[in-house]
């Protein structure tokens, strides 16, 4: 039986110094979180992937675990929950098969449309595909190559940065760096050619004031870059500690190591999903941290699209 509507879920005892109402949060510790709505398995998807937030909207997506080759995408209102499974223009049905693994995603809007770019982790083939959506339902609109020195580079996040009359810029990340890239702003396909930026410090970042022992052995999910305030967000898990890193002041711009903040941290560590609770992604609306999430325990998995309780972003 799933899990739904807005149950309250607390995880840990202690939640660290918030901000004050209307004010950004600082040096805080944030681990209690609110489920939206759950995402059930269907057809063959069972496995949670990208994730993005738009000013109504969360999607989620859900893939044939271990198999990348069909997926489905979840709609959510963020207030109210209502979900819906999304329509696949293109073929009909529900599912498709373009985004491979669909390991994060970014919203564009280009002419007024809304789109979707999902990096698919694919070694051949394209490593990023556009959809146009419209409502509930979405159409296939582009496939791009990625490559970083000529070879194929298959980035496991990607967030835009930046969008002119011309050209999309946006991050991509592959394990612990980010890199550049951009593309013609109407273009159905093409290629994009890397450029490294920095590296994301998580080896003796601190998560309420103290180091994690086994941090470094964290598996590495999708990220979000909010490009107004210059703040990268990085969630990390393994089994049913799921971490998110913030890292400031960093833009495509940045080179080196940019260091995680000391005094700002987001940590779950569930016992009611003690099997796994991993944080595929995160994303910011109305300064609200909204993320999705594979969920499970020995009764089975209940995942899901959450929000953090109390942060607003800076």
């Amino acid at each position: 039986m799933r899990l739904g509507g807005r149950l309250t879920v607390v995880v840990s005892v202690i939640v660290g110094l918030l901000a004050l109402p209307g004010q950004a949060a600082q040096a805080a510790y944030y681990n209690t979180y609110t489920d939206i709505a759950d995402t059930p398995d269907t057809s063959c998807c069972t496995g949670v992937q990208g994730f993005a937030a738009g000013a109504t909207y969360l999607y989620s997506i859900k893939n044939h675990t271990d198999y990348d080759d069909v997926s489905v995408i979840y709609r959510v209102h963020k207030t109210t929950g209502e979900r819906v499974l999304m329509t696949n223009g293109t073929n009909g049905g529900s599912t498709n098969t373009w985004l491979g693994h669909a390991n994060d995603m970014t919203i564009v809007d280009i002419d007024g449309q809304h789109h979707m770019f999902i990096v698919t982790m694919n070694t051949s083939g394209a490593q990023l595909v556009r959809l146009r959506y419209d409502g509930t339902t979405y159409y296939h609109a582009g496939s791009y190559q990625v490559r970083l020195n000529g070879a194929v580079s298959t980035p496991s996040g990607v967030n835009r940065v930046s969008v002119t009359s011309t050209a999309i810029t946006f991050m991509f990340k592959s394990g612990r760096t980010i890199y550049n890239g951009s593309l013609p702003l109407r273009a159905s396909s093409g290629t994009i050619n890397l450029t490294k930026a920095f590296d994301l410090q998580v080896d003796g970042a601190l998560v309420n004031g103290a180091t994690v022992p086994d941090l470094g052995t964290f598996a590495n999910q999708g990220f979000f870059y909010d490009a107004t305030n210059k703040v990268l967000y990085y969630p990390l898990t393994k089994d049913n500690r799921s971490i998110v890193l913030v890292y400031r002041n960093v833009s495509p711009t940045t080179t080196g190591t940019a260091p995680a903040a000391t005094d700002l941290s987001f940590r779950i560590t569930s016992s009611a999903y003690s099997t796994k609770f991993e944080i595929e992604g995160v994303g910011i609306s109305d300064g609200k941290l909204y993320f999705n999430t594979n969920r499970a325990n020995s009764s089975g998995a209940y995942d899901g699209v959450h929000v953090f309780n109390g942060y607003v972003a800076a």
